[in-house]
This record gives C-alpha cells, structure tokens and sequence, in this order.
C-alpha cells in the first residue's frame, strides 16, 4: 500500500510539528522524538492498494461452496483479480465445478465475476458491492442450461462477496491533529486501486 500527502497537508504537517517540537524544547527531561511520536502517522490524500493486495484478500474467501434452491451444486476455486478502469469495476475469475440432476455428470467451468468497491462508514473498510456474474464458461451438455447455471453463480457470488471487506483502516489510520477524515472517491486503476482520503 502506498500513500501520498496533498500540500496542504504538508504545511499543517510542519506547522503542528513545529509547535509540538517547541513545546517539547521548553519541557525539561521531555525528548524531542517522544513529543513528536504523538504527531505521526500523518493523514496522506489517498491510498493505492496494489493488485496482489487485493488477490490476497480476495483469496481468502476461497474455495467456496454452495447449494442453490438445491438444483446447483457450486464450488468455486481460485479466484483471479484484475480491473477495469473503464467501468470502474474489479473483476474476479473462478473456476466452477457445477453438478445438478439437470446434468448427466458434473461439469467444470468457469466464472467472470465483476463487482463495484464502495466504502462502508460503520466497519471503516473498503467493501465489494452488488457483484454480479458477467460470464459464464461450461462446456457440453451444461452449455443448454446456462442460463441457470449464471443465476446460481449470481446467487453464491452474492452470498460469497457482496459486502466482503478487502481493507478495514484503523482508526489512526483517519485522524490527525484533532481532525477526522474519510474515504471519498475509490477510483480503479490498470494495476491497483486508488482510495482518496477527504476531511469530514
């Protein structure tokens, strides 16, 4: 994860570090480090949270297993991330393993799965919302009931990501020098996420 401070904040930065330092200078038996250690971590403007970031917080749901209105059988492995700045959608591809008395015999596949970030003020975290299932890929005999097969994926997807946290920020993390802050716009780049960080 990186961050960068906007301007402004960098002149508040000096401005209170130079007040707490002179403070400090006129304590006695006080050091100038352990005043200024009550000053950091200072607030950047934005978080960039890179692609293995958000593969490994992804991961961690999976495998996954579900049975929907116990027609599909779905497991979900090895889900993948990527992104698309376009639409500013993060996109996750798993591997599907379907079985149904619909089908002869279970069938493997896979599944584009496309979901929007959103912040959620309650728990501080940066959450995936309302995800959706874009594609499905099954050969065969499960290709006549793909159709179903994209709902039950729509289903588990639901079930498995929707409100799933893929950063919580710790509260120190958003206050500095007396001031709260919060995530604004969440922009998906080519290679990463950008969370912008606004005052309340």
């Amino acid at each position: 994860m990186t961050y960068a401070v906007a301007p402004r904040r960098r002149k508040l930065l000096g401005w209170v570090f130079a007040a707490v330092a002179g403070a400090c200078i006129a304590s006695v038996g006080v050091s100038l480090s352990a005043c200024a250690s009550s000053t950091f971590p200072f607030i950047p403007d934005h978080y960039t949270f890179s692609r293995q970031q958000i593969q490994t917080a992804v991961a961690r749901k999976f495998p996954y297993h579900r049975t929907v209105s116990q027609l599909f059988d779905v497991a979900l492995t090895n889900p993948v991330v990527g992104f698309e700045p376009g639409s500013n959608r993060v996109t996750v591809h798993v591997d599907a393993h379907i079985a149904s008395p619909f089908l002869q015999q279970p069938v493997d596949g896979g599944f584009l799965l496309t979901s929007q970030l959103e912040y959620d003020a309650p728990t501080h975290a940066v959450v995936l919302r309302s995800p959706s299932v874009e594609r499905v890929d099954v050969d065969g005999q499960a290709q006549a009931y793909q159709q179903q097969i994209q709902a039950a994926g729509a289903v588990a997807a639901a079930q498995l990501l929707d409100g799933y946290p893929i950063y919580t920020f710790k509260p120190e993390q958003l206050q500095f020098a007396g001031v709260d802050f919060e995530p604004g716009t969440i922009t998906i780049l080519t290679n990463g996420i950008r969370v912008q960080i606004v005052e309340k």
